[in-house]
């Protein structure tokens, strides 16, 4: 601890002083600004840089990705999964610097607040002290002596000394107090800079992983365009095509007479089972820009030969909200390679609908939703070229045209 010598009478005031970093220490009187503290700030300034490291060490090395991704072209399936997965959790990335920067944005307004008044207040004990030595110069050296030498009594002598004695001390410990308030500041300003930094970094950082998620999914696009092209030129490719379609509709017939069975067990023991009542679907999305392909039979196309469409696709913004066209409960809510992220719904009465490609799920299976829940957002996972919806309605085994159920 140093110490400093002067002489006379300090006004004491009370501050409360910028902290920064995790955990935010905040001193609510001058008094708790000491050589700890000062330690803790100097520590968090350490954290500070650590947390910048961490933040650049974190993001996505896109070319790593690519080569990675490569090795998985050989099989289309494959090649789908990991490439959907490397883009979620990029995604994930975005969604957690966001979150960062909103936090990192209010430390610093709250931070630069208070700096704003520690440095006041130092501004003032400075004027106060300057104020005190140019008393003490004006009184000059022999004014303490003549107010010893002008006791009227030994009595008075002594009480004059002791309260010589206590102002001086008190003097000294302002002065202590002034200096450690000057340090605190200083660091709070450099605290101050490392956040500031730290924000930078991390909006370049969404900046870099919003550049990663956008060039895989051009990958994804050309991929699938080439794939396309590929299975054109022959029949075999052909049954290829058709064979992951068959693949799509067994494992939704699978969930559907996983569903019946545990209707009829439901039905012999209690006699309640969910019905559809007849009623208007809900349109499952909150907007879209176009019908991207329509449902039925139509020329595919790459491969020039009539295929049929089990679905209509509307083209969306990504993110945007999926609604549950009616009530029911959620017989899936996973993930395929052709259908990406996926919700099936069990409406009653053999009716079924299918939201396909979804970026991200809000519901698992065995969920209840009513008519207009959100259960899912926009996406372009699984065979997917850009973001949409692909939403299908099964009645009794069968993919039966939406717009039975509902209207553009």
């Amino acid at each position: 601890m140093r110490k400093w010598k002067i002489t006379g009478c300090l006004v004491l005031a009370t501050v409360l002083l910028c902290g920064a970093g995790e955990p935010r220490v905040y001193a609510t009187n001058l008094s708790n600004i000491t050589s700890d503290s000062i330690r803790e700030m100097e520590d968090q300034i350490d954290n500070a840089q650590n947390e910048r490291d961490q933040l650049k060490n974190g993001l996505s090395d896109i070319k790593k990705l690519v080569q990675q991704l490569e090795q998985e072209k050989k099989d289309l399936k494959s090649y789908v999964a990991k490439l959907d997965e490397n883009m979620a959790q990029i995604e994930q990335k975005i969604a957690e610097l966001k979150i960062q920067i909103a936090d990192k944005e209010t430390d610093i307004e709250e931070a630069g607040r208070q700096l704003e008044h520690a440095m006041e207040v130092e501004a003032n004990q400075y004027e106060t002290m300057s104020n005190r030595i140019k008393f003490s110069y004006e009184r000059g050296e022999n004014y303490f002596l003549e107010m010893l030498l002008g006791s009227t009594s030994f009595a008075d002598f002594l009480n004059r000394s002791y309260y010589m004695e206590q102002v001086a001390d008190y003097d000294n410990q302002m002065l202590e107090s002034f200096i450690q308030t000057r340090e605190y500041v200083e660091l709070c300003k450099a605290q101050l800079e490392q956040d500031k930094a730290f924000l930078d970094e991390a909006k370049a950082g969404v900046e870099i992983e919003q550049a990663a998620l956008e060039e895989l999914m051009d990958q994804k696009a050309r991929e699938l365009d080439a794939y396309e092209q590929r299975i054109s030129t022959g029949e075999q490719s052909i049954d290829e095509y058709e064979a992951d379609i068959k693949a799509q509709e067994e494992l939704i017939s699978a969930l559907e007479k996983a569903v019946e069975d545990e209707k009829k067990r439901i039905l012999a023991s209690s006699g309640k089972v969910l019905t559809y009542d007849g009623g208007t679907f809900k349109f499952p999305l909150a907007s879209y820009t176009r019908i991207s392909d329509e449902y039925g039979m139509r020329t595919h196309p790459t491969l020039h030969v009539p295929q049929f469409h089990n679905g209509v696709d509307l083209a969306s913004p990504k993110g945007t909200a999926i609604y549950a066209a009616y009530d029911g409960i959620v017989v899936a809510a996973d993930y395929s390679s052709t259908m990406g992220n996926y919700v099936m719904i069990d409406h009653g009465g053999g009716l079924y609908t299918i939201y396909m490609h979804a970026s991200k799920l809000y519901v698992k299976k065995d969920d209840v939703v009513a008519r207009g829940n959100t259960i899912a957002a926009v996406g372009s996972t699984g065979r997917s070229t850009g973001p949409h919806l692909h939403f299908s309605v099964r009645l009794n085994g069968e993919y039966v045209s939406p717009w039975n159920y509902i209207s553009p």
